[in-house]
């Protein structure tokens, strides 16, 4: 396991210094899924959710936060991100959500993706609440990195 980079000499929590680092191009993708009635599914196959759009309403949300990621996760470094998508595939249980977000820069792009897939699903979720408090929100997780220092990651 690697040294805890956040925390100084003291214990104390910091923003890692990537000064010192190259820039290369780092792509992360994370996912995530929502699980709903299958009555709830039907209406979003139909697009008859009540609050509009879900997926479009979704894809935006998933893309302002990646953007957005170091103004919520306190030691995250602000990233010009140069690119970042979020796809949706309704299924029977619900809907899965991938995001890929990429970078040329001094340090990776993972926790930029996992807030993608979290503030989609959170959305997801704010627009079905009414005809499904019940939904659950599960299984965001890193898929895969690449580019950096630690190499490339991909979930098997």
């Amino acid at each position: 396991m690697s040294e805890l980079t956040h925390l100084d000499e003291h214990g104390k929590a910091q923003m890692v210094d990537v000064s010192e680092k190259a820039e290369t191009v780092r792509v992360a993708t994370a996912s995530g899924k929502v699980l709903l009635a299958p009555e709830t599914v039907q209406l979003l196959r139909d697009n008859a959710v009540p609050k509009g759009d879900v997926i479009a309403v979704a894809r935006v949300a998933g893309i302002m936060a990646a953007k957005k990621t170091s103004e919520l996760i306190p030691l995250c470094h602000p990233l010009p991100i140069t690119k970042a998508t979020v796809d949706f595939e309704i299924t029977e249980t619900g809907v899965e959500i991938a995001a890929t977000v990429k970078v040329t820069g001094k340090t990776g792009v993972e926790m930029e993706a996992l807030t993608a897939v979290s503030v989609s699903a959170l959305t997801i979720y704010d627009m079905v609440k009414a005809v499904d408090k019940a939904a659950v929100i599960t299984d965001i997780r890193l898929e895969a990195k690449s580019g950096g220092k630690s190499g490339d990651f991909k979930r098997e």
